[in-house]
């Protein structure tokens, strides 16, 4: 696959084999040498220079269902951002926060190829996924650890196991999502995500540009709920525990002007929808 860029240079990937598993441990087996690579939907993996030596495809596999039960939703790594987004329960759960989040990630086009797995085992510091799910109480599965918190997971290193779904448990709460872009579809500035879960506060920052992170009330400044002035606080809260850097979607300052007016405008927003 070969992809031109502006400069007249091209982005090659190549791969000696292709593989389609017909067991998560067939492809956790596959993917222990070095060279091999599960591909995912590829959107993001096209993008660079690789040799590969052999592409696992976990497209046999039945992992592009969502499943909803009275107490949780377990999504399949290959799942895609589009399924997300127009997933009517994950949407009433979320309080639209999930597709608040997902709607401006390039175009249609590209959240119908792009996974839920691919999406969060990169655990890109840009990633509005991870930072949406992160307000919730989330998990994923993976083959060999087992069940992880997806916090845990997002501060990993990274290895050589598989991402197998995304848990998200269904306790009672409410969720909001704010992200400022430069453009629509472009990548964020910065993102942020807020979840009250019985009665329990926690914002999730992304995009800072390292990976997200999240804050909780350790406070209290939120313990009599939100207001004004309680977002002010918590927002100022935000600014002395966030660590922001530059890149060319914003500088460091920048971001440090952005987070408490989103970590504010998404705590307002998420009392607008409890």
């Amino acid at each position: 696959m070969c992809k031109p860029q502006s400069n007249g240079a091209s982005t090659i990937i190549t791969f000696q084999k292709y593989v389609r598993p017909q067991t998560v441990e067939e492809a956790w087996e596959l993917n222990q040498k070095k060279r091999n690579r599960i591909v995912g939907g590829m959107m993001w993996l096209k993008m660079g220079n690789h040799s590969i030596g052999t592409a696992i495809d976990l497209c046999d596999l039945g992992l592009n269902e969502i499943e909803e039960t009275a107490d949780e939703f377990r999504i399949g790594a290959m799942v895609t951002l589009r399924q997300l987004e127009q997933h009517v329960g994950l949407a009433a759960y979320s309080c639209g926060a999930v597709a608040a989040a997902l709607k401006d990630i390039v175009g249609v086009q590209f959240r119908n190829g792009a996974t839920v797995g691919g999406s969060l085992w990169r655990r890109m510091g840009f990633s509005d996924v991870l930072t949406v799910f992160l307000a919730m109480d989330s998990y994923v599965e993976l083959h060999q650890a087992g069940i992880v918190p997806l916090e845990q997971f997002a501060n990993m290193r990274y290895d050589n196991d598989v991402l197998v779904r995304l848990i998200v448990r269904k306790r009672p709460g409410a969720f909001a999502y704010r992200a400022v872009r430069k453009q629509r579809t472009d990548l964020p500035s910065l993102n942020c995500a807020a979840g009250v879960i019985e009665g329990e506060y926690r914002v999730a920052v992304g995009s800072r540009p390292a990976r997200a992170m999240v804050l909780r009330d350790v406070r209290g400044l939120l313990a009599g709920g939100v207001t004004e002035q309680s977002a002010a606080a918590f927002a100022q809260f935000a600014v002395e525990n966030v660590v922001v850097s530059g890149n060319m979607w914003g500088s460091a300052e920048y971001r440090r002007a952005l987070v408490p007016v989103l970590v504010r405008r998404a705590l307002l927003a998420l009392e607008e929808v409890r």
